[in-house]
């Protein structure tokens, strides 16, 4: 009963236990035919979603305000431009990952030269900056889907031991992100930004470079996960990218993390992501439709910033 209680009080288990309970109620339709291949979409889908996600709740942790339209500009341009330069050659693959992580160091720097040149917020600056990516990337695709490297094609639809590959790679990240929140002076000012921007910088916390840093850090995580999903789906299109913008937001709230800021949540990310997938796939199973997924989408948020902010103000 003491370990119920103690997982209880762990924002992340809420989103585990919805995702299990969708898991489970998908094999009982389908009779547990699908149970090895629909954990292993799960998974592989899901990690595209943490990746993005992961630099979304950096952002998000800054306080109000902070959150980073320009992930699908990004992941697009990065995936698109990778893939050009690789030009279909396994030698190549290196050089490409650095160069989507170059993109998204750029867009990064972008965004906050916008936020801090312009004193515009973040929502406004970001977006801005996405129709700039975005044609960036219409200019460079110009139609064209080129395949990605062989090597990077088979790894990244392949699994492991029976875990994806990409997944292998989310959770690699999610435990770098953890280690940088939970054991580093970087983190504890993320959360310090995020409780009080005016205390941190009276409490001489490096306000401007942590924002900077952060701002590029998700940038280059929504740039390595375009590299990813371009290489995973054969190829790079314009729109790879578009239904990442709401779930990169989603699997943060959903996940845990306080949108009010201060408070950031990786585990939670896992459990969101899973749980945004295995909602889509029960809703197929059941022949339900796409605009059904999105108002249960809308409606999950809703209600989880509504519990959220009842459970801040119970503590006060």
């Amino acid at each position: 009963m003491k370990i119920l209680a103690h997982l209880s009080g762990k924002p992340w288990i809420w989103s585990w236990l919805a995702a299990f309970i969708v898991w489970f109620l998908t094999i009982v339709v389908t009779g547990g035919a699908s149970t090895l291949g629909l954990s292993q979409a799960a998974l592989t889908f899901a990690a595209f979603s943490i990746i993005v996600g992961i630099g979304q709740m950096f952002v998000i942790t800054l306080g109000p305000g902070n959150i980073d339209l320009s992930v699908p500009a990004t992941m697009t341009l990065a995936g698109t431009v990778a893939l050009k330069l690789m030009n279909v050659e396994n030698e190549m693959i290196l050089p490409g990952l650095l160069v989507a992580v170059v993109i998204g160091l750029a867009v990064g720097l972008g965004n906050y030269a916008l936020i801090k040149a312009l004193r515009i917020p973040p929502i406004i600056a970001t977006l801005s900056m996405s129709f700039i990516v975005q044609s960036a990337a219409i200019w460079t695709n110009r139609g064209l889907r080129i395949k990605p490297p062989s090597a990077l094609a088979e790894f990244t639809t392949s699994n492991t031991l029976g875990v994806p590959n990409v997944a292998i790679v989310a959770l690699a990240l999610s435990l770098l992100a953890w280690f940088i929140l939970e054991r580093t002076i970087y983190g504890r000012w993320i959360s310090a930004i995020g409780q009080s921007m005016p205390a941190a910088r009276m409490a001489s916390i490096p306000v401007d470079g942590t924002r900077l840093v952060t701002y590029l850090f998700c940038a280059v995580l929504a740039s390595v996960a375009g590299y990813l999903l371009a290489c995973f789906s054969g190829g790079a299109a314009l729109n790879m990218g578009s239904e990442y913008l709401l779930m990169s937001i989603a699997v943060v709230v959903i996940g845990g993390t306080a949108v009010a800021g201060g408070d950031s949540n990786v585990p939670g990310i896992w459990g969101a992501s899973l749980f945004m997938f295995l909602v889509v796939s029960m809703l197929n199973t059941y022949g339900l439709g796409a605009g059904i997924r999105l108002i249960m989408t809308g409606l999950i948020i809703i209600s989880v910033i509504m519990l959220a902010g009842g459970r801040r103000t119970g503590m006060r």
